[in-house]
């Protein structure tokens, strides 16, 4: 694929993943693992949740608000998780991390490739990474928020979890 072909993909997917998020607003019953993230660079804020079953992901959802990549990305990464074990999906943190920072081989990560196309924006880069982020705290129950920055301030967790868009810059707002 060119790379003109490949851009047109990154962006069709990042739009539709944004418009369409799948699995947003959704705390799976029976979920027992939630992670918190925080960008506080740029007000990305997410909750994962996952329920767990016989170290099997058996469903995953979010909620929060952020631009148009971080909620993508929070939405191809919930599609993927779903039925891989934890440790495939940790593996699968660790392949999308290598992908979209450079920092090593990236191993297959089949249709989120697509987010490759991250790495034309790198500040954007850690609002692809945060859902990734959050997944793994949520997988190790840590409590506190994850951050893609070294000292995250206190931040209260959202108390509500309506979705409304922001007509003027048409990010998902809580």
């Amino acid at each position: 694929m060119n790379d003109d072909a490949l851009r047109a993909l990154y962006e069709e997917v990042i739009l539709d993943h944004n418009r369409n998020p799948r699995n947003f607003l959704k705390n799976p019953p029976g979920a027992a693992h939630h992670a918190h993230g925080y960008n506080p660079l740029c007000g990305d804020e997410f909750t994962v949740h996952l329920r767990v079953e016989d170290g099997v992901i058996r469903d995953a959802g979010f909620e929060g608000a952020g631009c148009a990549i971080s909620t993508a990305s929070a939405s191809l990464m919930t599609e993927a998780v779903r039925g891989r074990t934890v440790d495939e999906a940790r593996r699968l943190f660790g392949s999308m991390h290598n992908l979209l920072t450079d920092a090593g081989q990236a191993g297959e990560v089949g249709k989120l490739q697509v987010l490759a196309g991250v790495k034309a924006f790198p500040m954007r880069v850690k609002c692809a990474t945060l859902p990734w982020h959050t997944l793994v705290a949520a997988l190790e129950s840590r409590a506190g928020t994850v951050s893609t920055e070294e000292s995250v301030p206190s931040c209260e967790q959202p108390h509500s979890h309506r979705a409304s868009v922001n007509p003027d810059d048409g990010r998902r707002a809580p």
